[in-house]
């Protein structure tokens, strides 16, 4: 949403890339028992999935599924994939491209340029830029995670007022939260609805063009120390690279 927004683009399909693993991992499944079959815990964590092809369809863009493979994936699991996506009105395909090279993702690369020619795609961005930043957030929290609200103190309200009334206002908001559910908690798995977002921290990035939302309990990428790696990396006498490692 923000990086079609601020580059004008507009994109005329989607690749959702998923595992049987992960599946399973949101179907309840312990992470050491991921290599056995169990086909009632993929259809369980498809939910999940459904949730990802529905919040891609929010911005009106047709969407294909790519199941990357893992040896330990059965035919009755990535079959049980197949069928719920169907059942979304998409399609997955199984890509083995990690051992068959370009081969064995030709079916998705067909499958990508049949829908960008179609002409499907009716891109729009989740909310206008004239839209207060917390009712951003808001839109966010209600439409992509199915939550009921956004929670921030009083002194986080006034920073984003404070920001729109500095011009900043039409900026986008970039959400940093955990990846392991729709939810701040990473134990909630699948595809819950009617949780609150608690926001923790907003920070103004002026320079790229958008507005942080820290939401509960993450770790944002630390930046660069004192004396970056870079600053050791040079061209010996021989054209050679030194100092990457």
């Amino acid at each position: 949403d923000i990086k079609c927004r601020k580059a004008g683009l507009h994109p005329a399909a989607a690749v959702i890339v998923a595992t049987v693993r992960a599946m399973k991992m949101n179907g309840g499944v312990k992470k050491e028992d991921l290599g056995k079959e169990n086909i009632e815990a993929v259809r369980k964590g498809c939910l999940n999935l459904g949730r990802h092809i529905e919040n891609v369809k929010q911005f009106g863009v047709p969407a294909v599924v790519a199941i990357n493979h893992f040896t330990t994936d059965t035919e009755a699991e990535i079959q049980a994939m197949k069928d719920f996506v169907k059942a979304q009105g998409a399609e997955a395909i199984l890509c083995k491209h990690w051992a068959q090279g370009s081969a064995g993702i030709e079916n998705l690369a067909r499958k990508v340029v049949e829908i960008a020619e179609s002409g499907a795609s009716q891109f729009s961005p989740l909310y206008p830029d004239e839209m207060p930043l917390f009712e951003k957030v808001n839109t966010i929290v209600k439409r992509i995670y199915r939550g009921d609200e956004a929670i921030a103190d009083k002194s986080i309200r006034d920073q984003l007022h404070a920001w729109e009334q500095a011009g900043y206002g039409h900026l986008p908001v970039c959400m940093a939260k955990t990846q392991y559910s729709f939810s701040t908690d990473p134990n909630l798995r699948g595809a819950p609805t009617g949780h609150t977002v608690p926001v923790r921290e907003v920070r103004l990035a002026a320079g790229a063009g958008f507005v942080v939302i820290i939401c509960g309990e993450i770790m944002t990428m630390p930046g660069l120390p004192k004396a970056p790696s870079s600053e050791k990396i040079f061209l010996n006498e021989a054209g050679q690279i030194e100092g990457l490692f």
